[in-house]
């Protein structure tokens, strides 16, 4: 699955926010959740290890329900960099109920225009349509976010 957006900013800040603690800090995670990141070694083989958490009275309310805990750690590891060009990394799925965990891999490329910057985002489908469906959806709001954080302002 590919999903495309333009950025009218500097390739510099489209990397930074995709590669730096404050960076990702700011814009990864569902609208209602904040991420925290625990550690990160941004370099082939290096690993990002970052907490989710429920901040919203909805998601609190529908994980306290669904007997989910409010805090998911999840971790990252980095397979291949390139400054400014390219990224890619493999997570855990290890969320969801009765499915054995398995890696999803994703990559993220990047490069300039006359009108700013283009990524391309690329993921594995995940193990059936109803969760490559979220995968995406999750994918997409996050892009909104971080496209809300290039706007110029």
């Amino acid at each position: 699955m590919s999903i495309e957006r333009t950025f009218n900013a500097a390739i510099e800040d489209v990397w930074e926010l995709w590669t730096t603690k404050d960076g990702i800090e700011s814009w990864w995670g569902p609208p209602g959740f904040e991420v925290k990141v625990r550690r990160l070694d941004f370099r082939r083989g290096g690993e990002l290890l970052y907490a989710m958490t429920a901040i919203a009275p909805d998601q609190i309310e529908f994980l306290k329900k669904a007997g989910m805990p409010l805090t998911t750690e999840s971790l990252v590891t980095y397979t291949e960099v390139v400054p400014l060009k390219w990224l890619a990394f493999t997570q855990l799925a290890d969320f969801i109920p009765n499915v054995k965990p398995y890696e999803v891999a994703t990559t993220v490329e990047l490069s300039t225009h006359p009108g700013g910057v283009a990524m391309v985002l690329t993921l594995d489908a995940m193990h059936d349509e109803y969760w490559t469906k979220m995968a995406v959806m999750g994918w997409e709001s996050e892009l909104d976010k971080l496209a809300k954080l290039l706007t110029p302002r």
